[in-house]
């Protein structure tokens, strides 16, 4: 099967040379990573199979976020971790997008506009949960980062999982949303997320050259229902540790063009885009992202400064469900039943232990570790 490395492999030099001067460290870093992605170069694992005792190479992934090879296990990960820390409760997923007048200053100025991006429109949501017309309580919001499209362009937005409900003031009571068909409307919040925005690049110095008609037009904030927490939180995990694209897409490299193939937004049919090698790469690179920023951030209860409240709207809604499934002729107990109530988490799964490929019968276990550059042993 074709694989990113493999374009990077025969189109880097060429690439780094045409390019000299021009590509960010960033974008070195993750070039030279995906090439050394579970090769010799970053050295690996020796396993032995306590059956038949086959041998079996593993080598060590790149670890690097912008990779197609190393998230499967990064995702499952984050998965458990934030699973456990969502609210048993429905979410929404809102989608924010910055208009394209607005992707220049966001390509030239990264790090200081995709944080305005994820804290404008985390600020947008907490400004109308808090008015009883459509919430009147804190949510918890959980923002990720994302800057391409199918076909790899560029296109900055920030998708928020949002609970569908908040914690009242002084942590009385858990509000459910006014209108129970949607958590609050697009048409509310696009001028809100507009303003945010407007006053964050004047703060930042960056509205002078910013067109002016852009702040006349409706900006795109698309709302939907997504479930309850666990079922929320697999939904964002295809945005979370996804990268620009990733290897099963690609369809061949020849002639110095790559063609990949992506699924239209609108029709939901596969289609096939053939691109020059070097526009293939600078597509990608571009959604490479600043040197230790922060893409998935933490909002309203669920941020780090408010597990109080956290704890608070988690113990509320769990009175809530032993109640409702409580017999109305045990209601005393229902203070007891608190602790035994589902947060609508599912039990975190144990590490599987590698079956071996050649009996199917024994299990692999560690027996040395490889050193960087070695090759497999003979």
């Amino acid at each position: 099967m074709l694989e990113l490395a493999d374009i990077f492999r025969a189109a880097l030099p060429r690439y780094q040379e045409a390019h000299a001067g021009q590509m960010l460290p960033s974008h070195r870093r993750a070039m030279d990573d995906i090439v050394a992605c579970r090769t010799s170069v970053l050295g690996g694992s020796l396993y032995a199979c306590d059956d038949c005792g086959s041998l079996d190479y593993a080598y060590h992934s790149c670890r690097n976020r912008h990779g197609p090879t190393c998230q499967e296990e990064r995702a499952q990960a984050w998965l458990e971790r934030v699973r456990q820390r969502l609210l048993p409760c429905d979410h929404d997923l809102l989608t924010f997008t910055l208009p394209f007048q607005l992707r220049a200053i966001a390509r030239a100025h990264q790090a200081l506009v995709y944080t305005m991006l994820l804290r404008e429109a985390a600020a947008s949501v907490q400004t109308l949960a808090a008015d009883s017309t459509w919430v009147g309580g804190t949510p918890g919001i959980l923002a990720v980062l994302h800057t391409w499209t199918r076909t790899m362009e560029y296109h900055p937005h920030a998708h928020l999982v949002v609970t569908a409900g908040g914690l009242a003031r002084e942590g009385r009571a858990w509000m459910k949303p006014t209108h129970p068909r949607f958590l609050m409307p697009g048409w509310a919040l696009s001028p809100i997320f507009r303003a945010k925005m407007r006053d964050a690049l004047a703060r930042a110095g960056l509205a002078q050259d910013i067109d002016p008609l852009v702040w006349t037009k409706a900006w795109v904030v698309h709302v939907q229902q997504i479930g309850r927490g666990a079922q929320a939180v697999r939904y964002l995990a295809r945005y979370v540790y996804h990268v620009a694209i990733t290897n099963h897409r690609l369809e061949k490299y020849e002639r110095g063009r790559v063609t990949f193939r992506y699924v239209h937004g609108r029709t939901h049919e596969t289609r096939h885009l053939t691109l020059p090698v070097d526009t293939f790469i600078t597509r990608f690179l571009q959604h490479v992202l600043p040197r230790g920023f922060t893409k998935i951030r933490y909002y309203g209860l669920l941020s780090p400064s408010n597990r109080t409240d956290l704890e608070r709207a988690r113990y509320l809604l769990a009175l809530h469900a032993a109640a409702a499934t409580v017999p109305a002729s045990h209601t005393g107990s229902v203070a007891t039943s608190v602790a035994e109530a589902s947060n609508g988490a599912e039990p975190v799964a144990r590490p599987a232990v590698r079956c071996c490929p050649v009996c199917r019968r024994g299990a692999l276990r560690l027996v040395a570790r490889l050193r960087r550059c070695r090759a497999p042993p003979a």
